[in-house]
């Protein structure tokens, strides 16, 4: 792993899901909106629970790729949102969710597509905290952060005698 991520938060499914449905809350009064749309594939899993949260059945992807596992690289997308879906209102009404904001690169590609649309991540770092509408936990910009579908269950040393490793 790159040697910029100094910490690690480790998420399980348990916390991911209560944080989401934390997300939904505060969600709940910015409303209503008319679509969710999930930026893939991070915001897969927040989206759905998100949108089950707030009765909204409509859901839509945009796939953006920015990450492979363990570094970030170029921007790419891969699949843009229906345009009948923003209309020519760009976007309003619409809720987008991801996993997480880190630099905020995914986030401006996003935001170009849709300006008026509500952006919403479970967890944001500092670099990219002022460009989502809405987030719920705050972490590091030196922080990694382990989500439940690329973990496994294994053994972890405790903290101190990582240290003195």
């Amino acid at each position: 792993m790159d040697e910029k991520w100094q910490k690690s938060f480790p998420v399980s499914w348990d916390q991911f899901h209560r944080d989401a449905r934390a997300l939904a809350w505060r969600l709940n009064s910015s409303g209503p909106f008319r679509a969710v749309v999930a930026i893939t594939r991070g915001g897969l899993v927040p989206a759905a629970v998100v949108a089950r949260e707030l009765g909204i059945r409509v859901i839509e992807t945009v796939c953006v790729a920015s990450y492979d596992y363990d570094k970030q690289g170029g921007i790419s997308v891969l699949k843009n949102v229906a345009q009948a879906l923003i209309g020519d209102d760009q976007g309003s009404g619409l809720l987008v969710i991801d996993d997480l904001v880190d630099t905020g690169a995914t986030v401006k590609v996003v935001r170009e597509m849709m300006p008026k649309a509500h952006i919403a991540t479970v967890y944001a770092k500092p670099q990219g905290r002022p460009l989502v509408d809405s987030f719920i936990t705050e972490v590091s910009q030196d922080t990694w952060i382990y989500l439940p579908w690329d973990m496994g269950l294994s053994f972890s040393p405790p903290i101190a005698a990582k240290a003195t490793a």
